[in-house]
């Protein structure tokens, strides 16, 4: 991490509560490392048919559970017993905040992951490319946001809010072309597994757009 997450030295008078939100900011930051990884191996589960990865998500997801309900604890119990100021409670409250969304991302991985076998016994869609080009995009969001928490980057924080364009213009793109297939010989479900990726994909670039909100809330305390 190159940057504090906020000023500690106003808790020079506190060492006890200081190093406790930079216990917080650790696990916050590993906790994303996680999330990371996750996005990676659904990526590699639906497009490159790696069901093998698939198969990791599981057990990545429970780790990322366990450090959502710890870091979630662990603000609730600074709140409550350490006596924060308005800063550290600004900064507290984005933290529960973004590990809710940490948490959901890792979710939408696993989903994806659930699809990613569903679809396998199919043959490839032409839309394919363009929404693996979607988990590209989002995935580099959710890697900026994560950045901009490690940096305190307010500026590439809310910057996020205009990377979320592309990905949802890609994904209307796509709906568009789902819903108005008409040459279908078989069944749908291929169909309906894609409509359901692509959904997967809007909302975890969403949450990344929502972390890097909260970095911005943590450096000026103003809501964007």
């Amino acid at each position: 991490m190159q940057a504090a997450l906020y000023d500690h030295n106003q808790n020079h008078k506190k060492p006890q509560l200081a190093r406790a939100i930079r216990r917080l900011e650790r696990d916050v930051l590993r906790m994303g490392a996680l999330v990371e990884q996750s996005f990676r191996l659904s990526h590699q589960a639906l497009f490159a048919r790696n069901l093998t990865a698939a198969e990791e998500l599981p057990r990545l997801d429970q780790k990322i559970d366990r450090f959502y309900r710890q870091i979630e604890s662990d603000c609730t119990a600074i709140m409550t017993l350490q006596a924060p100021t308005a800063q550290d409670l600004r900064c507290l409250s984005a933290f529960m905040q973004l590990v809710r969304d940490l948490e959901r991302i890792g979710d939408y991985a696993e989903d994806l992951a659930d699809i990613a076998v569903k679809i396998f016994p199919y043959p490839p869609h032409s839309s394919l490319p363009e929404i693996e080009n979607m988990s590209h995009h989002a995935q580099a969001m959710l890697a900026t946001s994560l950045k901009a928490l490690a940096d305190l980057d307010e500026v590439g924080g809310r910057g996020l809010k205009h990377l979320d364009d592309a990905v949802d213009n890609a994904y209307d793109r796509v709906y568009q072309t789902l819903a108005q297939q008409r040459d279908i010989s078989g069944v749908v479900e291929p169909i309906l597994l894609l409509a359901l990726a692509i959904r997967c994909l809007e909302r975890m670039a969403d949450h990344a757009t929502n972390i890097g909100q909260r970095v911005a809330y943590i450096v000026t305390g103003q809501r964007f």
